[in-house]
């Protein structure tokens, strides 16, 4: 009689692959992506982290830019679901946190109703990664008590319908973090003033945080109209509790005289000038 070998179950592990930075991936994330037997990544996970799985892994492109899919969202699930029913290890990478505006539920939803086993894997989500870049807190005990994770991208189906109550959320002690803000600045930026945001409260737009090639532009909620959106992937923190690095950022950009002037005249003095 001949005995036939039970299949070992698969696995799904949605993974958060951090904003960019392979040294920001977790020491578990790092070991699933070298046993995983299947990849299925974001197009914002980078080469880098790419790089770091297994010679005999399976890697594929499920993502979308700027609305273009490349593969439906219910076309994952499948390939997710056929691959665990196979015995494989599949790893599904998401930039980020998985768990912040990375379709989580659909996913997990998705599979618990085939029932395949599953564990979410955390990552540092890109507000996180530009606040340390710029060396400030999200959280300041005297200027923001709470932070506000709102997308600038609404859902295709919901439309309008779907866009934050600003007035419940710009609070002055509040800091308002805004992933892909995309071309909307201008929008944003009259709906925070007409909720009662001051005008002159600082803002920075942070383009691919935590790579060699991350920049960032500072500005105020009134001046976002007159900033250029096109960098991408890009974040935008709001809030009192930038002030500190703001003025560090302007005496930056001033020159050697300018910034000497700045520093030496008395805060009378500061006060006549503005």
């Amino acid at each position: 009689m001949i005995r036939q070998s039970a299949r070992v179950p698969g696995k799904v592990f949605l993974v958060g692959a951090g904003p960019g930075d392979p040294e920001l991936l977790t020491i578990k994330a790092h070991r699933l992506l070298e046993q995983a037997d299947l990849v299925l990544h974001d197009d914002l996970v980078s080469a880098g982290i790419i790089a770091l799985t297994g010679p005999r892994s399976i890697v594929v492109n499920v993502g979308k830019r700027c609305g273009t899919k490349k593969i439906t969202q219910a076309e994952i699930n499948a390939l997710m679901v056929d691959a665990a029913r196979d015995g494989k290890q599949v790893v599904r990478l998401k930039s980020g946190d998985p768990g912040i505006f990375g379709r989580l539920n659909e996913e997990v939803g998705a599979l618990r109703a085939a029932n395949v086993a599953l564990e979410v894997v955390p990552g540092v989500t890109a507000a996180n990664a530009a606040a340390a870049s710029l060396g400030v807190s999200l959280t300041d005990r005297d200027k923001s008590s709470r932070v506000v994770f709102v997308s600038g991208h609404q859902a295709e189906s919901k439309g309008a319908a779907n866009e934050p109550d600003w007035n419940s959320l710009a609070q002055e002690n509040a800091t308002i973090v805004v992933y892909m803000p995309g071309k909307g600045l201008g929008h944003l930026s009259r709906k925070l003033i007409a909720a009662g945001l001051a005008p002159d409260t600082c803002s920075v737009v942070v383009a691919q945080a935590s790579t060699p090639q991350q920049e960032q532009f500072w500005t105020t909620v009134g001046g976002l109209a007159d900033l250029d959106s096109a960098a991408s992937p890009s974040i935008l923190l709001i809030g009192r509790t930038l002030d500190t690095a703001a003025a560090r950022a302007a005496i930056q950009n001033l020159s050697a005289d300018e910034a000497f002037q700045l520093l030496t005249e008395t805060p009378y003095e500061r006060r006549i000038a503005s």
